[in-house]
This record gives C-alpha cells, structure tokens and sequence, in this order.
C-alpha cells in the first residue's frame, strides 16, 4: 500500500493533477479552502480534512498547488498548518509559482523542525496538468527528492532538477512565465502592426507559428490572439502576480528588466480595466486598444 499523501489546493491546475494521483493507486488525504471543490476526489476514495494540518501524515509527504505566496505561507506557518504536524523527515513539495526569497523562508522553518522544503513549480496549463504532461523544476535537499520522484512521474513528462539551492526552481518559473508574456507582448504587437496596414492577423500568425517561431507559444497564444479568446485558462491577474514576483527578484540582485517593466504596466492597465479575470494573453488588447484596432 502506497503511502497518504496530503494534497492542499484543489484550483484548476491542484485538483486535476491530485485526480491523477488517486488513479495511480496513491491514497489522499485533501484540504481545500472551498471543500466543494473535493468532492469529485472523495468520491474516488479521497479523504476530506478539516484544516491544512488534518493533511498530513507525520514524516510523510504533503504537497501543496496554490494561488500565491500569502496562501502558502499560511497553510504553512498558521497554527492550523502543516508545518509542526509534519515534524521530522516529512517534506513539503510546494508546486506553487512563488517568490524564491518566500521558498528559502519556508525551507528555514521546515529545517529548524526536522522536514524538508521542496521548491517545485510546474510548467502547463490545466489540460497539461489533465493529461499528466506538466514539466516540473526541482530545487532543494537531494535524498528529499528522491522519495518525491514517483509522484512527480505521476503528475508530469519531465523533471528539469535546479540543484540544492531551494530558490533556484522558483527562479526558473519565473523566467519562463516573464518569457511567455512577453512573446504575448511581441506578438500583439508584430500582428497589430500588420492589420494596421491591411494585413490579415491570422496570416502572420499562420507564419509565425509554422516557421521561424513553431513551439507551443506562438501557436497556442498566436491563435488566442487574433481570435480574441480570452476564456480563462491562466487569469490574468496571476499574470500581474507572476510579473510583479519576476521583477523584485530582479531588483533584489541589481538587475534591470525593461521589458518586464513594460509588460507589468500592460497587465496594470488590463486589471484596471477590469479584465483579472480573463486569460493572461488579454494584455494583447492594449496593444490593439492604443492602436486604434477594435
């Protein structure tokens, strides 16, 4: 029989990839702030607890997908969290997108109680996190991340490992995160360029994304684009998040990031526009919106 494992977070990327777990034979014990949101998992044999704390098996591990750092600190540090029921041996595999000076806090107070911090934040959207393709980075205590490897196997493709240096992975996510917005960025920009004199947007996506930039980004968000779909699958407003974390932890070692200065001011005039809760790519309406194109 297969460890419990505590799983906290169940948003759109959290449930799917727990959901995963439970049919790869691993017995769960779930915590979610909104407890409806379990309910597909404890139909599957899943058990609900009450508090972050109720999660954990004492020494075993417990993994947590949530929305920002103020949440993972709480479902650590709070008295109802999983920190002291945890105790020594146990590790936390934090898959959340956070600060890396919020991970190395975090791993301090596991460490001062005998458990292991895990920073390892994941690459893809929910119907990546459905279909088990997720890339994961890894950072942090090497015989930690040995216990945790099957269960990464169960959730993702691939496992990119950062090293020893808790931060490090936290660090990578948020390069990659700075490096999809501002492709969306150049992107808008590229396509606006062309409708603005006669050129058919979907065509130059077309050629982007068969051509010198075919990957995932170009394709997935070219089309969004100029399609003007901005159904929700990564909220903007975690974009801001995920942008503002990028530029302080440039800042925190002396280092200008103009680019992500531009586009952190595309996402503050998107929110301000009410649009939190649209997709991410929705940033590539102020670029159309300042050139005149509806």
């Amino acid at each position: 029989m297969k460890q419990p494992i505590g799983f906290i977070g169940l948003g759109n990327m959290g449930l799917q990839m727990a959901n995963n777990l439970i049919d790869a034979g691993y017995k769960l014990k779930v915590y979610n702030r909104t407890a409806e949101k379990a309910q597909p998992l404890i139909e599957k044999g899943a058990e609900l607890a009450d508090a972050p704390a109720d999660a954990v098996t004492p020494g075993g591990i417990v993994i947590t997908m949530l929305s920002n750092d103020d949440a993972v600190e709480s479902v650590v540090l709070e008295d109802d969290g999983i920190l002291k029921q945890l105790g020594k041996d146990g590790i936390h595999l934090s898959m959340s997108t956070i600060a890396p000076s919020t991970a190395e806090k975090l791993a301090q107070a596991h460490q001062e109680v005998g458990s292991y911090y895990l920073a390892s934040p994941v690459l893809g959207r929910p119907d990546a996190a459905e279909a088990a393709r997720l890339n994961i980075c890894l950072s942090g205590n090497s015989t930690a991340k040995e216990r945790v490897q099957p269960l990464l196997k169960v959730m993702g493709q691939k496992v990119y490992d950062f090293g020893d240096t808790i931060g490090s992975a936290n660090v990578v996510k948020l390069s990659v995160n700075f490096s999809i917005v501002a492709a969306i960025e150049a992107m808008a920009e590229a396509f606006t360029l062309a409708e603005k004199n006669g050129v058919e947007p979907a065509k130059v996506a077309e050629l982007f994304g068969e051509t010198l930039f075919s990957c995932t980004v170009y394709k997935g968000y070219g089309k969004q684009i100029v399609e003007h779909d901005y159904k929700p699958g990564f909220k903007l407003s975690l974009g801001l998040k995920d942008i503002t974390l990028a530029l302080q932890t440039a800042q925190a070692c002396n280092m200008p990031m103009p680019l992500a200065s531009l586009v952190h001011d595309q996402f503050l005039a998107a929110m301000a526009k009410g649009r939190g809760d649209m997709d991410w790519a929705a940033i590539a309406l102020e670029v159309s919106e300042a050139a005149g194109v509806e």
